[in-house]
């Protein structure tokens, strides 16, 4: 039985002997970690954490980008019944400071000289830290090395050969395994305390109907701080998968044609990226391969279409598909390493153009929904039951419900113990043991999920409307030349909307038609420019009802940064921030003339 991410991690170095559970890469070459590796690494990590004083209850951070080492300080830590905490690399060191002392952490383990830095700078206010390790080979005064205490650990396995196995044993599924802190779109970060049991439900249920196997590769590359990236390395672990290391986010496009993964897990962004890659490819190719290459498309979604709907597919049809697949498809698949067997998106919701486009490119992406605060998935699509558009059904043992004003209700196993020391914001989370999501949606006819948005996100406009930004917002960025938006309008009398072009693109279009400009500032002040970014949100827009439609925009001269508080680390925007610091912009909108509200 497997009950503890204990018992998962012996099971795994039990039954699945492997020359590569792991790989990583240095100095230009994938390097292998066997799960024999592994586990000894593993074992001889808890073992020299326990003797440098960590104990059952007690905190660990982990502060680093994804490496094996993660994995393995994490599997060491809640083995013997600790706690690991683990931080975002891109937050700045006060939000840093506040995590590392709310969570009332003995132990920190950061990465390289860049966020030793950072813990450096808060090191005088961190009163509870009683050690710091580094996973580099060096370490500054005051500082241990990780593999300093491997070695303090491997005495200890040498002549107490099954201690590791005797504490890992004293865990329990109602243990607490970690702490992970919210992004804090709203407010402070709340930590949510999630226990062994949250995890291993939503680990069985989840790979019970999505396909992982040890014969598959993977491409490990959102940040292990990210619940989903967490909860999916177990879930790789559980299925024995070969899981590959990204070196970096900027490095995925170079990875992915080295490792030809077969899974990857990912957030939109991502996908709205390639999209928008593909897509501006294609717009520079001669009038010939762009009519080529939209053809091939309408085929590729009249199939998918069918497909979807359980209809007959003609061998006209099918025809057409295989020349589509040949000329144009083909060659856009190969850029992924030409073996994806599907993608997983969740975070965030994914645009349904976008998934329509890659699912008729014959690249699946199977969407899911879900929270910190639920370990994290929710719902999820799969092959047996996939509908574009929806996160999917509820995945076995969870239960969802519609609450009367549309908020999304949830209960099950995979539900948090609760908020870290807020006592008062874990009991309004909950009505009875119903967990309140904060999101709004609905449940098809068939049972399928759907995400309008979060609740305190809707808009409600002067004349009384309610529209729901984030699909917006989605449509928007499907456009080549408009990186990210911001919908505006709560108790205005029309929709608008914050953009952050795709320079790139906008700047070739401005060269192309003779507009030359000292710099961005200048050139997002053009009447040209902005004309022309409203065209496209009218072009992308024509579909909505009146009153949705952005009416006005404000074109910015650079995209939102975590660093200014204006994103978090999952991307997600904070919208009260962007609309106080913009605010200027945002009234002058609204001090013109202002369109009709139909």
């Amino acid at each position: 039985m497997v009950d503890t991410l204990a018992e998962l991690f012996l099971n795994t170095i039990k039954n699945y002997p492997k020359p590569d559970l792991m790989l990583y890469k240095k100095q230009g070459q994938w390097i292998p970690i066997s799960t024999e590796e592994f586990g000894q690494t593993v074992k001889k990590l808890s073992l020299g954490l326990f003797e440098l004083g960590l104990r059952p209850e007690d905190k660990l951070i982990i502060l680093s980008e994804n490496r094996p080492e993660w994995v393995m300080t994490d599997l060491a830590t809640i083995c013997l019944g600790a706690i690991t905490v683990p931080i975002y690399t891109t937050l700045v060191p006060d939000q840093i400071r506040y995590i590392i002392d709310d969570s009332d952490a003995k132990i920190v383990v950061y990465s390289d000289q860049e966020q030793g830095r950072k813990i450096e700078s808060i090191r005088g206010q961190l009163n509870k830290v009683e050690h710091y390790i580094t996973f580099q080979d060096e370490a500054p005064p005051g500082v241990l090395t990780w593999k300093e205490i491997v070695a303090k650990g491997e005495k200890i396995l040498n002549s107490q050969p099954g201690l590791f196995e005797e504490r890992a044993a004293r865990v329990r599924p109602d243990s607490l395994a970690s702490i992970i802190y919210t992004s804090g779109t709203t407010g402070i970060p709340k930590g949510v305390m999630l226990m062994h049991s949250n995890f291993i439900s939503n680990i069985k249920s989840c790979s019970s109907i999505i396909p992982f196997s040890s014969e598959d590769t993977v491409l490990s590359f959102l940040p292990l701080s990210h619940v989903l990236e967490r909860m999916v390395m177990f879930t790789y672990l559980y299925k024995a998968c070969t899981i590959a290391f990204a070196e970096s986010i900027d490095a995925v496009a170079q990875n992915l044609l080295e490792i030809r993964p077969h899974i990857m897990v990912s957030v939109p962004r991502v996908f709205e990226k390639i999209y928008a890659r593909v897509m501006d490819t294609v717009l520079s190719e001669s009038p010939l391969k762009r009519k080529i290459f939209f053809w091939a498309l309408k085929v590729g979604k009249e199939h998918a279409r069918r497909r979807l709907a359980g209809q007959p597919i003609s061998r006209c049809l099918q025809w057409k598909r295989s020349l589509a697949h040949k000329l144009v498809f083909s060659k856009i698949v190969a850029r992924t390493g030409g073996r994806v067997r599907f993608f997983v998106s969740g975070g965030a919701p994914l645009s349904k153009d976008i998934a329509e486009f890659f699912f008729a490119l014959g690249l699946t992406i199977l969407e899911g929904y879900g929270l910190t605060e639920t370990s994290p998935v929710i719902s999820v699509n799969t092959f047996e039951n996939l509908r574009i558009g929806t996160v999917g059904k509820p995945i076995p043992g969870v239960e969802v419900k519609i609450a009367p004003d549309g908020e999304i209700w949830t209960r099950g196993p995979h539900v948090m113990k609760g908020y870290y020391k807020k006592e008062a914001e874990t009991r309004e989370a909950f009505e009875g043991d119903w967990f309140k999501t904060g999101d709004i949606g609905y449940i098809d006819e068939d049972g399928f999920l759907v995400i309008t948005d979060r609740k305190k996100d809707i808009i409600v406009t002067a004349g009384g409307k309610n529209v729901a930004p984030q699909p917006i917002e989605n449509l928007l960025k499907t456009s080549p030349y408009i990186s990210n938006s911001v919908v505006i309008g709560d108790r205005r009398r029309f929709v608008s909307a914050l953009i952050v072009p795709n320079f790139e693109k906008l700047e070739e279009w401005a060269r192309q038609n003779n507009l030359i400009f000292p710099s961005r500032r200048e050139m997002v002040k053009n009447p040209e420019v902005i004309k022309f970014l409203q065209s496209e949100v009218d072009r992308l827009t024509t579909n909505l009802a009146s009153y949705e439609k952005v009416k006005k925009i404000a074109v910015l001269d650079r995209d939102f940064e975590i660093g200014e508080g204006e994103i978090t680390p999952t991307l997600k925007v904070r919208r009260s921030i962007i609309e106080k610091k913009y605010q200027p912009i945002i009234d002058a909108l609204y001090q013109e003339t202002e369109p009709n509200q139909l």
